[in-house]
């Protein structure tokens, strides 16, 4: 597969709007481990390799175990997250997959009983940051494989 635009080099002006949000989300009251999580099953989700490749080094750079990001497309069945892992996972889907014009209202409540109003105002726009990233990745063909932990660290 060969890369169609590279967009961190061509079009610095329009990533740095997004590397704002990535610096506010950087602070955001949210564990920055589960955040990483979100991100990595988002990019599942959608099939993006180099956030695939970048995330699953990110996390492993804090501490994040082979085992769970291993099972993370099976979270449901596996006994290996907290109940707010879970919550911000099916959020994190739901939102990635809005499915008839709306995310359930069961799928809400769960997260809600996780997470405060900011919270999960933040989570929201985590998810819809990295699913951002996912389609602009995908879209330019970005390589997989060459990202290093901190490459893309917002100072």
């Amino acid at each position: 597969m060969e890369q169609r635009i590279n967009a961190f080099e061509k079009g610095q002006n329009a990533m740095r709007a997004m590397y704002g949000i990535g610096a506010y989300l950087g602070k955001a009251s949210i564990e920055q481990k589960l955040l990483h999580l979100i991100y990595f099953r988002v990019s599942q989700i959608n099939g993006c390799a180099y956030c695939l490749d970048m995330h699953s080094k990110d996390l492993r750079a804090i501490g994040e175990t082979e085992q769970r990001l291993y099972v993370l497309n099976a979270w449901r069945e596996a006994p290996l997250f907290t109940d707010r892992e879970r919550a911000a996972l099916e959020w994190a889907e739901a939102v990635t997959r809005i499915r008839d014009g709306n995310v359930a209202d069961e799928v809400y409540e769960r997260a809600r009983k996780q997470f405060t109003e900011e919270e999960l105002i933040d989570l929201t726009l985590a998810i819809t940051t990295i699913n951002s990233y996912n389609r602009i990745n995908i879209a330019f063909r970005t390589v997989a494989g060459s990202y290093t932990v901190g490459q893309h660290k917002i100072s």
